[in-house]
């Protein structure tokens, strides 16, 4: 697959995840991952240590700021890092 049709399908992915449930709820989902890095400027899942609430992402791909992505995805997309659970 092409950069550009990567791009465009992680986009997707990530326009359905954000419509179909919310952040806490895709918690609880074992197939699902943080993928930190890809986040556009007010679309994260949660806080970081630069804030605490979602969709306050200052600037597009802070390595810091995340959202859940089903897994297997992130690693295929430029800049994604999987974010280990504590």
């Amino acid at each position: 697959m092409k950069s550009p049709q990567l791009i465009n399908t992680a986009l997707i992915a990530l326009a359905v995840t954000g419509l179909s449930a919310s952040p806490m709820s895709l918690a609880a989902k074992k197939d699902m991952e943080k993928c930190a890095g890809i986040v556009k400027a007010g679309k994260n899942d949660c806080g970081t240590s630069k804030h605490s609430c979602s969709a306050q992402a200052a600037s597009d791909a802070d390595a810091e700021e995340w959202v859940y992505l089903p897994k297997g995805i992130c690693e295929k997309i430029v800049g994604g890092t999987v974010v280990k659970s504590k």
